[in-house]
């Protein structure tokens, strides 16, 4: 009987135990996971994209551009922002300066399409 209690006390602690593992590690993840997003850098890229995008919608609307050309155009942003996502994934969840170089001439490209 005692060693039944005893057994039941520490497997309540153990589980208590890696309960608060559990939450501490979520946690960490969680906010390492926002202020690598919200790297200056790869904030940047991010938001020339969120423009191009809303820009190719608008051009579509307008009947300046059709569904198939603002395909092409949001297939070639979707390129670019896996691209900027895995290479945060490889440095840490930043981008360096000549990777945001990168992404923004692509970008160039894909924005001198638009309008057009």
């Amino acid at each position: 009987m005692f060693t039944m209690k005893m057994f039941t006390c520490k497997s309540a602690i153990g589980v208590a135990f890696v309960a608060a593992i559990a939450v501490g590690t979520a946690a960490q993840v969680m906010a390492e996971t926002k202020s690598q997003t919200n790297h200056p850098r790869r904030e940047q890229v991010n938001v020339r994209l969120e423009n191009q995008n809303h820009r190719i919608h608008q051009e579509v609307r307008e009947g300046k551009m059709t569904r198939q050309q603002a395909g092409r155009l949001h297939r070639d942003d979707r390129h670019i922002r896996h691209e900027e996502r895995n290479m945060a994934r490889q440095n840490g969840g930043h981008i360096t300066k000549s990777e945001q170089r990168g992404l923004n001439q692509q970008e160039n490209a894909v924005s001198r399409q638009i309008g057009q």
